[in-house]
């Protein structure tokens, strides 16, 4: 665990300073002079590099254990269950909404129907929760599909420019400079597209596992709570 801790941050920090690094060249070249070189194209890479950063900072502030599931909201809810004081239950769910309790207020509903009907609903309140986790998560999963394609378009955009100006040239011959532009914007975009989309793809891993692991705690809270229910049959 102190391994993927200490990791999490490292993989920030690639995020927030590789474009500056790789934009960087042995003539001193900044990062504004390497989104300068991939234009439009390369400017709008660097937003979703953005974008993909503030989204990780939300998602390690939010998809986390004491949001989603407090220990202490656990242990009063278990007071309240062992009381069968369902009623004071729910209107802590209510008063308090999380995942943890969105599911018991679901089951907390069906209370007095079989056992087999309280499991079931249990089952697909937690289904749904878990799919609104993954759907936050999947704008990453997006950035770090659309990083390479932007980079990819950068590049033909940036060639297609660059075989035009040879074809323009005429039997005058081609002077390098003229067409260097181009050429830097299609090897740039692509840079960049690929800083955005690794990191991306990395952090959207780590939630998407997270998520799944939350859900089947979460899960086995849940059943717990509701056990007493099964033994009543």
């Amino acid at each position: 665990m102190s391994k993927v801790r200490n990791f999490i941050p490292a993989l920030a920090g690639v995020l927030l300073t590789a474009p500056q690094l790789l934009a960087a060249d042995d003539g001193g070249a900044s990062i504004i002079d390497g989104i300068k070189s991939a234009g439009i194209i390369g400017a709008f890479i660097i937003l979703m590099s953005v974008v993909a950063m503030a989204l990780v900072i939300e998602h390690f502030m939010t998809i986390k254990r004491d949001k989603l599931a407090p220990t202490e909201l656990f242990e009063e809810l278990e007071e309240l269950f062992a009381d069968n004081n369902h009623a004071e239950a729910k209107e802590l769910c209510e008063a308090d909404p999380c995942y943890l309790t969105n599911v018991v207020r679901e089951g907390i509903i069906k209370i007095g129907h079989p056992f087999a009907t309280i499991e079931k609903h249990l089952e697909e309140k937690n289904e749904e929760e878990n799919l609104k986790l993954q759907h936050k998560i999947g704008w990453l999963s997006l950035i770090a599909g659309l990083g390479p394609m932007m980079g990819l378009f950068g590049t033909v955009w940036g060639m297609v420019g660059a075989f035009a100006k040879i074809s323009s040239a005429g039997a005058g011959g081609v002077n390098p400079a003229d067409f260097a532009g181009t050429i830097s914007l299609a090897l740039m975009t692509t840079v960049l597209g690929l800083v955005v989309a690794i990191p991306t793809t990395a952090f959207y891993a780590f939630f998407r596992n997270k998520v799944q692991i939350m859900a089947l705690e979460i899960g086995t809270m849940v059943e717990d709570l509701f056990e007493r229910f099964r033994r009543e049959v």
